[in-house]
């Protein structure tokens, strides 16, 4: 069995009032592509402002390439992000990467070889890791980290909505 662990950081540089999740699949008023949606962070370092501008206030620091934030508003050349934490602000669409990862929750998560309860495990995943997102279906996704790919149940990490379908 392999065991991977890598730490997140995430600097708290003041207190960013929580925002509210909409219910409903609404469409970005500059992409035109579904908010909220899941993107990483592109560089090691990312700044997250309070407003939509770099005149605005440092909220946040990420700390930790590949992290994945969720989308939750636009406003044009600036995504409104958050983490799995709720934490978050306003990030320049450059930080962002298309690039889908996951945030395991649950401590030694098994990556298994096929999507059901008892297929052989590949590997355990510790709490805190972030690996590569790859394809979905309702209830399972494919994973991958340091070249081992298998499969996790989607309520074991954070990156993918509920009823997200990937191929």
């Amino acid at each position: 069995m392999i065991r991977f662990g890598i730490p997140i950081v995430a600097a708290l540089l003041s207190v960013v009032a929580p925002v509210v999740h909409a219910q409903e699949q609404a469409r970005g008023s500059v992409t035109n592509r579904p908010i909220p949606r899941f993107v990483s962070l592109k560089t090691s370092e990312g700044n997250a402002r309070r407003g939509p501008g770099l005149t605005h206030r440092i909220d946040w620091v990420f700390q930790h390439r590949g992290l994945p934030l969720e989308i939750i508003g636009e406003y044009e050349h600036w995504r409104r992000i958050r983490d799995r934490d709720g934490a978050g602000g306003w990030v320049h669409y450059s930080l962002l990467s298309g690039v889908r990862t996951a945030l395991i929750e649950e401590d030694l998560t098994a990556l298994l070889s096929r999507p059901v309860d008892g297929a052989t495990e590949i590997a355990r995943l510790e709490l805190g890791v972030i690996t590569r997102l790859h394809e979905c279906n309702i209830d399972w996704c494919k994973l991958s980290i340091d070249g081992h790919k298998g499969w996790a149940r989607k309520t074991s990490f954070w990156g993918v909505l509920p009823d997200e379908i990937r191929e």
